[in-house]
């Protein structure tokens, strides 16, 4: 077992990935905390997380998993990935949901595309993850149920189980040996995250704050009315994740920008439900990451 997580371990980093130890049979990471800490080796000048423990060193993880048969761990964003994890409902009463394949499925259809041929693994649940290369200079966050239902994205502050891992509920599976390729442009300006809004000076009016949101507001809503077949749906999405920050500001009432963009996307050719269903998922992330950048400014 030690020698194919080796192998596993290898495998990864030989493709440029981060690795870093799981516990034994667990999805954990195996590396001491903060609390515990000695401070010496690789910590010498301050306590290293996981990811920044990560590596792509052969000697270094043959050092580590000659310790013990520790399952893998890829950090995505020092390894330049985004991986699209698409999972099965968890609730055995909702048998009849569509699980994240068929939402991801479902999503890259409304945007004009088919499902991305990728490097991917079966996870130990029976979801699937597709692994993508982020684009240079763009720093990804995870995300959780933003895009579709079932379906989370893991980047920088994420990490992923590798093929070869194993868990009481199962292996973790190559399902192909494709190269990981790059994210799809549509995909990516969904996950992109909004443009910050530019500081108003200090003593500007209240007055002056609702007019730039007007401003936005209508610039935004242009925008998703100019969107094109395979596009409208992205464009909806990154609309609303803009604008949010002004509902949460206070400085536009949340009926106004639903009722603007939902016209806006639907005049594109979308559906009354995709516009309700993309507006409501991006406002509330909007939203709630805008409240607490304030409260924590």
């Amino acid at each position: 077992m030690t020698t194919h997580l080796l192998n596993a371990a290898l495998t990864a980093a030989d493709r440029g990935w981060h690795v870093f130890p799981l516990r034994p049979g667990t999805k954990r990471p195996a590396l001491h905390g903060e609390a515990s800490c000695t401070r010496t080796g690789i910590c010498e000048s301050g306590h290293r997380k996981w990811e920044q423990r990560a590596t792509t060193d052969p000697d270094r993880i043959r050092a580590t998993w000659s310790r013990g048969p520790f399952n893998v761990g890829i950090a995505t964003g020092p390894s330049g990935l985004l991986v699209v994890d698409v999972d099965v409902p968890k609730d055995n009463s909702n048998k009849g949901a569509p699980d994240g394949a068929a939402t991801f499925r479902a999503l890259c259809e409304r945007t004009g595309h088919a499902v991305p041929t990728t490097y991917r693994t079966r996870t130990a649940s029976g979801g699937s993850h597709l692994y993508f290369t982020a684009p240079a200079g763009v720093r990804l966050a995870n995300t959780a149920g933003t895009i579709a239902p079932l379906v989370d994205t893991r980047a920088w502050g994420g990490y992923v189980v590798a093929a070869g891992s194993t868990t009481p509920t199962g292996p973790y599976e190559a399902l192909s040996d494709s190269l990981a390729t790059s994210v799809p442009s549509w995909l990516l300006s969904i996950l992109k995250p909004a443009p910050r809004a530019v500081q108003a000076p200090s003593g500007v009016v209240a007055g002056q704050s609702r007019r730039y949101a007007d401003v936005a507001l209508a610039n935004e809503t242009r925008n998703v009315s100019g969107a094109q077949h395979g596009s409208r749906e992205a464009r909806l999405f990154r609309a609303a994740r803009a604008l949010g920050r002004f509902i949460a500001w206070g400085d536009l009432p949340r009926d106004v920008v639903e009722q603007a963009l939902q016209g806006a996307g639907e005049a594109t050719g979308l559906s009354a439900s995709e516009c309700r269903s993309t507006l409501r998922s991006a406002l509330d992330w909007s939203i709630a990451h805008n409240q607490r950048s304030r409260r924590t400014a």
